[in-house]
């Protein structure tokens, strides 16, 4: 190997480090402000939190929060929504947005837990993609925040905005981005790592009016230097 390229391969390597050691302060600082963040999905077990993260797609958390107590109260179990007529479920979470294939999704998703799961949910991440309307978002949500599983990071619009921001990644697809995070958190930490992530980007690095003067990050956020 010539010198040239080892030498390239060290400045990546201490760059890479680098990089981890910036994640670490970072996490630090979101425990110290954010340690009390949880999932702002209200529900009262892993079959709620399934449904309510489904319905999260392109949608608030506070708007689905509105919707879920009336569907938790009319369809409280796999069974129940399987078995849901047509229109029902539909006119229910009418205000997420895109309801007729959410709707489609929760009907299927609920079929597959009773068929395959006996309606509880599953503990795996390779059986929760199964489901209808599951990605690695939804499934890392409902490993993380029902079953305490650390089997990913969760990548929503906050965290994808704010790990760029933050140049902890480059990438822009969810499962790159996570790919990067995982690489740099330390497994313990991916679960309340996104929590508190996305508390800080709804109280302090808002999307349209980022609050860097007084972001606990700012000495750590290139491009709040920036």
């Amino acid at each position: 190997m010539s010198p040239a390229r080892s030498t390239r391969r060290e400045t990546r390597r201490e760059t890479t480090n680098a990089r981890r050691n910036r994640a670490l302060e970072i996490v630090r600082a979101l425990a110290e402000e954010h340690g009390d963040a949880t999932c702002a999905l209200q529900h009262r077990n892993a079959f709620e939190l399934l449904v309510a993260t489904i319905l999260s797609a392109q949608c608030t958390d506070a708007r689905v929060n509105q919707v879920t107590p009336a569907l938790f109260a009319r369809y409280p179990t796999a069974r129940a929504l399987a078995a849901s007529a047509p229109g029902e479920v539909e006119a229910l979470i009418r205000p997420t947005g895109f309801f007729n294939n959410k709707a489609k999704n929760l009907r299927g998703c609920a079929r597959a837990l009773i068929e395959r799961h006996g309606g509880e949910v599953p503990r795996t991440m390779e059986e929760l993609l199964f489901l209808p309307g599951v990605a690695r978002k939804t499934a890392n949500v409902v490993l993380g925040t029902a079953y305490g599983i650390a089997a990913g990071v969760v990548v929503d619009t906050h965290v994808i905005r704010i790990t760029r921001l933050l140049g902890l990644t480059r990438q822009s697809t969810p499962e790159k981005i996570e790919r990067d995070l995982a690489v740099l958190l330390p497994a313990d930490e991916w679960i309340n790592f996104s929590h508190r992530l996305i508390w800080h980007g709804r109280k302090v690095c808002i999307a349209r009016r980022p609050q860097c003067q007084r972001c606990s990050l700012a000495p750590l956020c290139p491009s709040a230097s920036a």
